[in-house]
C-alpha cells in the first residue's frame, strides 16, 4: 500500500553544509523511524522556505544513496511571519503499516510547526 510521510527540519543558515546536514539529519530519521529503505520509498517532494537557496536539499538525499528516487525541490510560497530556513519533505512510500504506525518527523525549530505530532 502506497502510504505518505511528512518531515521538516529547521536549518542553522542558509549555506551549503548546513542544508546539506540538516536535510540528512531529517531523511536518516525519518527512514530510521518508519524502518525504511530507499527499495521503500516511490519519489520525494522537498520544498525549503525562499531564504534557502545555497544548495538543493534533494542532493542530501543523493548522497544518503537514493539514486533511483525522483527527487524534487521547490520553494515554499513566501508567508510573512513564518518559520525561517525550514526545509520539508513528503516522501511516498510503499509499506504495509497502517497510517497510524507512520512516524512522521519534524526537527529543531520545526517542532512548532506540528505540535501534535513532531517527535
Amino acid at each position: 500500500m502506497v502510504r505518505a510521510v511528512r518531515g521538516a527540519i529547521q536549518v542553522d543558515a542558509d549555506d551549503r553544509d548546513s542544508i546539506i546536514e540538516g536535510t540528512t539529519e531529517l531523511v536518516s530519521t525519518l527512514m530510521e523511524r518508519n524502518r525504511l529503505t530507499t527499495d521503500d520509498v516511490i519519489s520525494v517532494l522537498f520544498t525549503a522556505t525562499p531564504d534557502l537557496t545555497a544548495e538543493f536539499p534533494a542532493l542530501a538525499a543523493r548522497k544518503l544513496g537514493f539514486h533511483e528516487v525522483p527527487l524534487i525541490c521547490c520553494t515554499e510560497i513566501g508567508v510573512p511571519g513564518a518559520l525561517p530556513r525550514i526545509v520539508r519533505l513528503m516522501a511516498h512510500i510503499e509499506t504495509d503499516r497502517p497510517r497510524s504506525e507512520i512516524h512522521h518527523v519534524y526537527l529543531r525549530g520545526a517542532v512548532a510547526l506540528r505540535q501534535d505530532i513532531a517527535q
